[in-house]
């Protein structure tokens, strides 16, 4: 890993994280949450590639064209916007490494109970609830 990269994953690891919601849906676009449940905070795994893809686009395959597509967007007004957008969507992910999140989408009630294979709300809680109820 270069070390721009991994000043750049350092500072955002170090950043503040936003207040810890009770439950926290962690998945990607391709399994959206579902149900009806509200109040729940959706972290997007595939958040910081899909903003680096749109952001950036297709680069050149040749390194030094590359190079200068990529310098155009860093160097562009709104790069300091653009930049905060992955910095959060980066957080999301430290936060599931964090929690030791295996795989996803899951379900996670309070920092502690984790209901994998599902993004629907009601449905872990469902689960969890038959869990604690078989102890």
């Amino acid at each position: 890993m270069k070390r721009r990269d991994l000043v750049f994953l350092l500072v955002v690891g170090s950043a503040a994280v936003s207040a810890q919601a009770d439950t926290v849906v962690y998945t990607d676009n391709q399994h959206p949450p579902t149900g009806q449940d509200t109040g729940y905070q959706v972290v997007y795994l595939d958040a910081p590639e899909r903003l680096q893809r749109d952001i950036f686009g297709e680069l050149a395959a040749d390194p030094r064209r590359a190079a200068q597509q990529a310098r155009a967007v860093l160097q562009s007004p709104g790069w300091q916007q653009k930049e905060q957008q992955i910095a959060q969507a980066y957080q999301g992910v430290i936060r599931a490494w964090k929690t030791g999140l295996k795989k996803y989408p899951a379900v996670v009630f309070d920092d502690r109970h984790v209901v994998y294979g599902t993004a629907d709300v009601s449905l872990a809680r469902e689960k969890l609830a038959e869990f604690e109820g078989g102890k």
